[in-house]
């Protein structure tokens, strides 16, 4: 049997994830940190994008979309705590394209500094959704 650690992956309205995993891939602002059992205790804080979890004698990742959030790692466990983390499955693309069309004309009017860091933000998570929701749409089907 595969070495596992136990995954959680948690928003502010529910627990997304729960259970065992060989691997977990997450978002880390300086790029993605892969997570396998044994990994040094860390904490971090995660950005906007996909983590990818290889459930053991599961084919496809499980596959989540967080706003980014706070990454844990101690020796036998993983915890992801995002203020919004949607799964794969759930996303809905029509939804963040014209999240991401108003985050983009907004940048464009450049109203007020604050107005634009918000829009920024917004673009960040619009863009991070669609490509967590291609990553899921482009899994290897059974």
């Amino acid at each position: 049997m595969a070495m596992t650690i136990h995954v959680d992956v948690v928003s502010a309205e529910q627990s997304l994830f729960s259970g065992q995993a060989e691997m977990v891939v997450v978002p880390g602002e300086a790029g993605e940190l892969g997570i396998v059992p044994r990994h040094a205790p860390l904490l971090t804080r995660i950005k906007p994008g996909t983590v990818r979890i290889k459930v053991p004698f599961q084919e496809d990742e499980e596959v989540i979309f967080v706003s980014g959030g706070i990454l844990e790692v101690q020796p036998q466990v993983v915890t992801i705590l995002s203020d919004t983390a949607i799964r794969g499955k759930d996303l809905d693309e029509a939804k963040a394209m014209e999240a991401q069309r108003r985050a983009e004309e907004a940048i464009e009017r450049k109203d007020s500094e604050m107005d634009l860091a918000r829009a920024q933000t917004e673009l960040a998570i619009a863009a991070a959704q669609l490509r967590s929701l291609y990553r899921y749409k482009g899994r290897k089907k059974k």
